[in-house]
């Protein structure tokens, strides 16, 4: 998450992290799961609002639970794609047995929130 993190900064976004739980020892499902879902949201962000600040929350309950958020465009952002990110996203946190929200913030911006269950995964 850190790398993913990092580059999203060089590419010109402000990211905040936050973490609550323990995260080390996820499902390795889980672990790819998450890693996937970020790093989309946060490709995401990066084409369609450059020059955003983006929160990322991860929090390990008895789930792992994703939020990730970014506010408007600070400059034009490229071109709707065909929404295959978001799809692939959704059937990531499916097969999990999980569930995943994306949608338009009010007042501008995007969010993500995926919940992943840790029971059963492996």
């Amino acid at each position: 998450m850190d790398e993913l993190v990092a580059n999203a900064r060089t590419a010109g976004l402000a990211v905040l992290v936050k973490r609550s739980g323990e995260l080390d020892g996820l499902p390795k499902a889980v672990e790819v799961s998450a890693y996937r879902i970020v790093q989309e949201s946060l490709s995401n962000a990066m084409r369609h609002a450059p020059g955003s600040t983006v929160a990322v929350e991860l929090v390990r309950d008895d789930h792992l639970r994703i939020r990730v958020t970014n506010g408007p465009a600070s400059r034009p952002g490229g071109p709707r794609g065909a929404g295959h990110g978001l799809l692939g996203m959704r059937e990531r946190a499916s097969l999990l047995g999980g569930s995943l929200e994306t949608g338009p913030m009010e007042g501008g911006g995007f969010e993500v929130k995926a919940v992943l269950p840790l029971e059963g995964a492996s």
